[in-house]
């Protein structure tokens, strides 16, 4: 089967999993196509049946913003026509789902069947905003099959969009090989001081990941017990943490460091994960912090409780619950065994119900029925 595959490169979760998706259909055989207006952190060319397409977008003066969508129906067309595509998936839909639709016309009468995955932000934030509402709901309408991360996120866009079509819910995965492997590497450990319990956050920092919330259970933590922070990722809240730390002299006990393609070399040997955020439709990193056998402390919102058993894999708290989150953190960081219980249940989820050979095959699935 040759597949097309349009993602964002860098921004959340929808890059990555679209872009491990890519990687796995072509082990397993598939000639992949990846479009995109930068090459994704985590791809990986591995097989020769595996390649990267480039939207350039020309910058003229008539232009005050490039007409990124354009550039992308255009690239599309040309890889579709020249490759023979027999299927193109598009992760999130502004404005990719709307560029695939806009494609597919111009080939017309060629056929190229469009999938559009959702993955939250594209219809909670992007695709509810009056600016952008109707593009969205065409996108997703148009699209000849439609998924959603979690079946909270379809929930959502039933409501928000008043969309009634066949949504198919298709969580994302983790490769459990790739986690088995990095248990050789020394992980979180290479942070610390001996005796110290170590706390993982990985985000983008955007407002809605309340990174400050983070760094608050944190400091009622480091309090308590011998511990550090490692905060994973970069975006537009870190200067407001940084802040913060230097505001409460805590900056000796928490570490940036920075954006990782492979977050599973932080996240073994850690002690637990923390995710605040308002709202996750899905919890990517939460997942992955399973698969390595780390707890999880996290805010229940969207998808998380699809993820996260509260009680058995992790504990769950409403949104702005720092003292109870505190609380629920040092519950386990001090109580080896319930820590380790707790890491068992969430690796056997992880590989029981989010493994990468699943999750794929339920897409190839998808792909078979709109090409038929």
């Amino acid at each position: 089967m040759k597949i097309g595959i349009s993602c964002y490169p860098t921004y959340g979760g929808s890059g990555i999993v679209a872009t491990e998706l890519a990687m796995a259909l072509a082990e397993a055989g598939d000639e992949v196509h990846v479009i995109s207006y930068a090459l994704p952190s985590r791809l990986s060319f591995v097989t020769p049946t595996l390649f990267f397409h480039e939207v350039i977008v020309p910058r003229y003066p008539l232009f005050e913003y490039p007409p990124y969508p354009l550039a992308l129906a255009t690239k599309m067309v040309e890889v579709a026509r020249h490759s023979g595509m027999d299927v193109l998936h598009v992760h999130y839909a502004i404005p990719n789902a709307v560029s695939a639709v806009l494609a597919r016309q111009i080939l017309a009468p060629q056929p190229l069947p469009v999938v559009t995955t959702l993955h939250g932000t594209d219809v909670t934030l992007v695709g509810n905003d009056p600016s952008y509402l109707e593009t969205t709901r065409f996108g997703i309408l148009e699209s000849d099959a439609v998924t959603a991360v979690s079946a909270s996120l379809k929930r959502t866009t039933i409501e928000q969009l008043g969309i009634q079509s066949r949504i198919d819910v298709v969580p994302n995965f983790i490769d459990p090989a790739r986690y088995d492997a990095a248990r050789k590497l020394p992980g979180a450990r290479r942070w610390a001081k001996p005796g110290e319990r170590i706390l993982v956050h990985i985000s983008n920092f955007r407002p809605l990941k309340r990174v400050l919330d983070v760094v608050a259970i944190f400091e009622r933590v480091h309090e308590r017990i011998p511990s550090r922070l490692l905060m994973v990722g970069d975006g537009p809240d870190r200067p407001k943490v940084e802040q913060y730390c230097r505001e409460h002299g805590i900056c000796g006990a928490i570490t940036f460091v920075g954006s990782l393609p492979l977050v599973e070399e932080v996240l073994v040997g850690a002690d637990l994960f923390l995710l605040t955020s308002d709202t996750e439709s899905f919890g990517l990193a939460a997942l992955e912090a399973l698969a390595c056998e780390v707890p999880v402390v996290a805010t229940a919102v969207g998808g998380v409780p699809e993820v996260v058993i509260d009680g058995e894999s992790g504990t769950l708290r409403p949104v702005g619950d720092v003292a109870g989150m505190a609380e629920a953190a040092l519950a386990l960081l001090t109580d080896d065994e319930l820590r380790r219980r707790f890491g068992a249940a969430g690796r056997r989820r992880a590989v029981e119900t989010f493994s990468q050979d699943a999750v794929v095959a339920r897409y190839r699935e998808i792909y078979e029925r709109v090409i038929r």
